[in-house]
């Protein structure tokens, strides 16, 4: 019985560790490549131009932004919102210098 339950254990800690680490892989909007961004269910190579042209002008504030891309819509952002995030997207200013007098 004591083996049973051990290799029952087993299976399941293995399968949620890889279930974890895949569901926690979003995909950065600002950062991903062409092929990443294909990865993503729903977003094809013109998709993913699309959004590499946009974030090169102007980089995701929000996953929402996407609405502002050619291709997308309020459905088709609900369906993949879990999938991406723009973390990571603001570049931190350049610090000021203060003269010391």
């Amino acid at each position: 019985m004591k083996k049973i339950l051990l290799v029952l254990f087993t299976i399941i800690s293995l399968s949620l560790a890889g279930f974890s680490s895949s569901a926690l892989a979003a995909v950065n909007l600002n950062t991903a490549s062409k092929s990443e961004l294909e990865s993503i269910k729903g977003v094809g190579p013109s998709k993913a131009d699309a959004i590499i042209a946009y974030r090169t002008k102007t980089p995701f504030k929000s996953v929402d932004d996407l609405d502002n891309v050619k291709g997308f819509g309020k459905k088709s952002i609900d369906k993949i919102r879990t999938e991406v995030t723009v973390g990571g997207a603001a570049k931190p200013a350049a610090e000021k210098k203060v003269d010391k007098k």
